[in-house]
């Protein structure tokens, strides 16, 4: 078996262990419903609702026009010890309706009854026609002021703290789909600056299917699933959208990206993000730059294994959202910085060659570094999923000054889209008056009435100029800072529906993505290609994206055919590209903060696993212990979190065995991290158990106590997997 030798990070761990040892015997583990610990019995004495748990929060208590009311934010939850109607009425009885006699009909007087059944009629609200599937968190955003030459944007300021709210979101799939399907997964930011709201709406693929937005519900209507038989559900895996992508090469870059691991994240904290459009920012003198947005993780870009994402589909459908939710229960704050990369706003707006207006091309990381520019921290969880994260309205013309828009076609034509879709789905257009998207400034927009108007407007004159109301509102001046459209001179055009020339390139930027993937990378993108295409039912449509790909590498595409059992097209000439490092996974070390790493318990060496538990909750990792059945371990004072019966190796970054009985349940849950590429670690008589289940080789660490075993393990973390225990047959 391998060893390794503990770094700095497993040492420093191991020392902070022993001071926290008394504090650790008991830990509270992520995911507690509620706040307190219920009774057994029905609890008889009144009293007010529980306080939320101590990682939510709710929205800031502003009103409906943005001024602060100092109220505590538990004053928008429910109050008051007795269960009433919905004008305040304390009521009796709410399990039997007013009947005519005990066994006589129901009367239509019955006012509760009524007002009970006909608001959970209503509960629910038209779901997002994409991205319906979402999970967010509430957060800060801290600048560090090296934006300051090129934007003026005051929350990019140096230590200018801006509360945030992040929706993260796989596209394709309806709500109650799985969280770990191959799809694109936005990454959506809304700032609570105090010059209004900045909504940095992206995802975590740089690129999208489409160069111009009125094709959107053309590659939508493609992905979802087919409209006969309303299957297959979150997959692109089906004859409509590999038909669309096939005669749409435009999309060739994306579809590289989603094939990939980018296509499967491990988590959202392990997600990186991007703004995909470029934009034009502004700064004090009034000069201008073009930037795209990115969002780096501070954990680093991490993927599931495809067999991972299949198995969670089924085990834990929601485990990206558990995942970031009991992170930030926890303690294990999840960080992104967020950084820009610079270009020169010039007459043609390209840049080394690339057109900067097309929203399938990215720039390089090595021919425009990301610049950091601030850092985002995640640190409470909602309080109510519907309120908050179902009803956040993100809109990509929430900007402020210093931030302005480029006329990439799909940009534009995104400007129009996401305010139109909320008057359906919000029900009108009061929906910045909903408490998650109200600014934490003043608002006084001049717009009345309409569904859910939730101000009570003062004056008679909602116009302007005004005398009536003193002339308020006025119109700001240039020392006000109000936001203002760049002046943008416009070239001499005739109205066209057309595409620059340099919108024509399809095929050379998804070759930079495929010669900058690690060998194992290139076989897991192979093998999602052979997947995805070996699902559809239409012969000729697996051939016509052969020869897409054929566009793309030689070997790529006949690995690819290879899988299906099709001849292999003849491949285009390649075009000379430069590989970017940046765009693989694989080749870093990492933090590992929030690690989930489960140990396999022996009765006979609880206090090897009580160390090595101290140890990994002293390094921000969450210790799980699996037993074969629940409840206290002895007399330890350790308690079991995961038995035989209820652990899935899916679960786990890395297993360490301290000994079990024969269990073919352990040993699936060894291979599988095995074939999956996580770090093993055994002691005692757990290492008999671990060569047992043919688990030998790299990755795998066995030693005489937990504490080394740990710290070998702990190292091995850092790189997310033991890559070379993946075979590759792509070089």
């Amino acid at each position: 078996m391998a060893t390794h030798k503990p770094g700095k990070l497993v040492k420093a761990a191991l020392e902070k262990a022993v001071d926290k040892v008394t504090d650790l015997v008991n830990p509270p583990i992520p995911g507690a419903p509620a706040s307190e610990p219920p009774p057994v019995a029905e609890p008889t004495e009144p009293r007010g609702p529980l306080p939320p748990k101590h990682d939510q929060t709710g929205p800031e208590t502003v009103t409906p026009t943005g001024a602060a009311t100092g109220a505590p934010k538990v004053a928008k939850a429910q109050q008051g010890e007795f269960l009433t109607t919905s004008a305040g009425a304390r009521l009796h009885d709410t399990d039997h309706s007013l009947k005519a006699g005990e066994r006589g009909p129901t009367l239509l007087q019955d006012h509760h009854l009524r007002e009970k059944v006909m608001h959970f009629d209503h509960e629910r609200i038209p779901e997002r026609v994409v991205h319906a599937r979402g999970y967010g968190a509430h957060g800060v955003f801290v600048g560090y002021g090296t934006a300051a030459n090129v934007c003026m944007a005051r929350f990019l300021g140096d230590g200018v703290e801006t509360p945030v709210f992040v929706r993260f979101s796989t596209v394709l799939g309806s709500r109650g789909s799985a969280d770990t399907v191959r799809d694109t997964r936005g990454f959506a930011t809304k700032f609570y600056t105090d010059e209004g709201n900045f909504d940095l709406v992206g995802n975590n693929i740089p690129v999208f299917f489409i160069q111009d937005g009125i094709k959107f519900p053309d590659v939508i209507h493609a992905g979802k699933p087919h409209p006969d038989r309303e299957i297959p559900q979150a997959q692109s895996a089906h004859d409509t959208f590999w038909d669309f992508v096939s005669t749409h090469t435009e999309a060739t870059h994306h579809v590289m990206w989603n094939m990939s691991d980018r296509g499967i994240p491990r988590s959202y904290r392990t997600m990186e993000g991007f703004g995909v459009h470029t934009f034009r920012l502004v700064n004090a003198e009034g000069e201008t730059a073009l930037a795209k947005f990115h969002w780096k993780p501070k954990l680093g870009v991490h993927s599931l294994v495809w067999e991972e994402a299949q198995m969670l589909g089924g085990f834990d459908p929601d485990f990206h959202r558990r995942d970031l939710a009991d992170a930030i229960e926890s303690g294990a704050y999840p960080q992104w910085e967020l950084g820009l990369q610079i270009m020169p706003d010039t007459p043609r707006q390209t840049f080394e060659g690339i057109d900067l207006l097309d929203p399938t091309k990215i720039v390089p990381e090595e021919l425009a570094p990301v610049q950091p520019v601030g850092i985002l921290t995640l640190n409470r969880n909602p309080s109510n999923y519907f309120a908050e994260t179902e009803q956040v309205a993100f809109h990509l013309g929430n900007l402020v000054p210093g931030i302005d828009v480029t006329d990439d076609p799909l940009l534009q034509a995104r400007l129009f889209s996401y305010l139109d879709t909320q008057l359906t789905r919000l029900a009108g257009p009061n929906f910045n008056q909903i408490p998650i998207n109200r600014p934490h400034v003043p608002v006084n927009d001049m717009l009345r009435d309409g569904f859910h108007q939730q101000a009570v407007h003062s004056g008679v004159a909602p116009y302007r100029p005004n005398t009536l109301d003193g002339g308020n509102p006025f119109v700001a001046k240039a020392e006000d800072r109000p936001l203002v459209e760049v002046a943008q001179p416009l070239p001499k055009a005739v109205k066209v529906r057309e595409a620059p020339a340099s919108f024509a390139d399809h095929f050379t930027q998804p070759r930079l993505f495929w010669l900058s993937l690690s060998p194992v990378e290139k076989q897991h993108l192979v093998d999602a290609f052979t997947f995805e295409l070996g699902k559809c039912y239409e012969q000729a449509i697996k051939e016509r994206e052969l020869l897409v790909l054929a566009q793309v590498d030689a070997t790529l595409c006949a690995q690819v055919a290879a899988g299906l059992g099709l001849p292999v097209p003849q491949a285009a000439r390649p075009k000379k590209v430069t590989p970017s490092p940046a765009l693989s996974q694989v080749g870093q070390t990492w933090p590992t903060d929030g690690r989930m790493i489960g140990i396999v318990t022996d009765p006979a060496d609880l206090d090897g696993v009580r160390t090595v538990r101290e140890a990994i909750l002293a390094g921000g990792m969450v210790p799980l212990l699996i037993a074969p059945t629940g409840g206290p371990l002895g007399d330890s004072g350790l308690v079991a979190q995961r038995t035989f019966l209820t652990a899935r190796s899916v679960e786990f970054d890395a297993l360490l065995v301290a000994g079990a009985a024969a269990d073919p349940r352990v040993t699936l849950m060894l291979q599988e991290c095995f074939r999956h590429a996580k770090a093993i670690g055994a002691w005692g008589a757990g290492r008999a158990v671990v060569e047992a289940a043919g688990c030998t080789g790299p990755g795998v660490v066995a030693g005489d106590t937990s504490t080394k075993v740990f710290g070998e393990v702990m190292a091995l973390l850092g790189a997310h997997r033991v890559w070379e225990r993946f075979p590759a047959a792509v070089s």
